[in-house]
């Protein structure tokens, strides 16, 4: 939750900085595209290094050179030797970490606490996430910038040797592992990761699934500012409605997430956060006034709490311990991927069809999202035995 405080005021902060450096749209734009880039390089690695170290000193030592990394930067912005360059980067080494740090704590979390908890420790982490984020760190930036263009980045660093120093304090002792076999090589044992994703049923069609998503909710953000003052004309107090509303739907999506896992259990939870979003989706893309698109964004963020717990919780429950790493990276670079290639589509749909045109898009999307989870909707699909979940005599545990 630190962390994600500090990471609010250097997203935030990123871009404004670069729009003092340069007026070049592209310029601009490659700073927030270099924060995609890494996942696409570098995930699948950082899953398999999760897999192989002490997960909780990969956590800490990631973002220890990362608070000093943005240390560094703050201080080449208040000499006044900030650059486009320098931030490109920025964003490209604090996201190559980030794939180690990200994939090592969805595969610790199992360890602090028990599978059938893990529902509600995902709820309370990305809740406080949210509001730490979301409601806490962006809106404190504008008057940080008054204290100097520095102030976002030296705090982000403080938040980053902070977060560094809470994972140092965690006492546990590393996963058990079976030993690897000889000559065993990262790239042998991302391979390992990819075919446990695919192998497993159910974790093959939620990944799939929300790949969909994540290009429908892609192509809806890239433009949903020329929706909301161009299509709408609610100017920007109209689109800061939108994004406040999404933030406090997530909240309280924080707050729902177990009681719906609990009535239909995770798979039908997806079902359900799917289902209610392509309803919203369609209202935003179909009425054509505020208060649609802020219910619509209201009930975007709550379900989307609901769909992103239920699908970590799941993956942790069914993956094997010694593997959780390597299949949360698959995941997540799949998933990942689908952002910049839906903005690309949402900026072509809005051009070629009108600015509603990526809010159907994305409820299509979504539609196709949910009817992909349908065959494995049963709360029993069956976990798909790997190598460490045998016993001696060839059982699954």
């Amino acid at each position: 939750m630190v962390s994600r405080f500090g990471d609010a005021l250097r997203t935030a902060a990123l871009p404004l900085l670069a729009a003092r450096l340069t007026d070049d749209p592209l310029a601009i734009a490659s700073v927030t595209a270099c924060g995609y880039v890494p996942w696409l390089l570098f995930g699948l690695l950082g899953g398999a290094v999760a897999d192989r170290v002490d997960q909780r000193r990969a956590m800490w030592a990631a973002d220890t050179v990362r608070g000093l990394l943005v240390a560094a930067f703050a201080l080449a912005v208040s000499l006044g030797h900030a650059s486009i360059p320098l931030l490109l980067v920025l964003a490209f080494a604090l996201t190559t970490l980030q794939t180690v740090f990200d994939n090592a704590s969805t595969a610790l979390l199992p360890a602090l606490v028990d599978r059938q908890a893990l529902g509600g420790a995902n709820a309370r982490l990305m809740t406080g996430q949210q509001v730490a984020g979301g409601l806490l760190g962006a809106p404190l930036v504008p008057l940080l910038l008054t204290a100097g263009a520095f102030m976002p980045f030296a705090a982000d660093a403080s938040t980053y040797l902070v977060a560094a120093a809470l994972v140092a304090s965690l006492r546990t002792r590393p996963p058990h592992r079976p030993p690897r076999p000889a000559g065993s090589t990262l790239r042998t044992e991302i391979g390992e990761g990819l075919r446990a994703l695919w192998q497993d049923r159910a974790l093959r069609a939620v990944c799939v699934s929300t790949l969909l998503c994540n290009i429908g909710m892609g192509a809806l953000i890239a433009t949903l500012v020329l929706h909301v003052t161009r299509w709408l004309h609610a100017g920007t107090a109209g689109y800061a409605a939108a994004m406040t509303a999404y933030s406090a739907g997530s909240i309280a999506g924080g707050f729902l997430t177990q009681r719906v896992a609990h009535r239909t259990g995770r798979l039908r939870a997806l079902l359900v956060a799917g289902t209610v979003q392509t309803a919203a989706l369609l209202l935003m893309g179909t009425v054509r006034q505020l208060g649609a698109l802020v219910a619509g964004m209201l009930l975007l963020g709550a379900m989307g709490m609901v769909w992103n717990v239920s699908q970590v919780t799941l993956m942790q429950q069914r993956a094997p311990a010694s593997m959780t790493g390597r299949i949360a990276a698959a995941f997540r670079t799949c998933a990942t991927s689908g952002a910049p290639l839906g903005a690309l589509l949402g900026g072509a749909v809005a051009g070629a069809v009108g600015l509603n045109g990526p809010a159907l898009l994305a409820a299509a999307l979504f539609g196709l999202a949910v009817t992909s989870l349908i065959p494995v909707r049963r709360p029993d699909v069956p976990v798909v035995a790997s190598p460490d979940s045998v016993t001696a005599g060839g059982v699954p545990s």
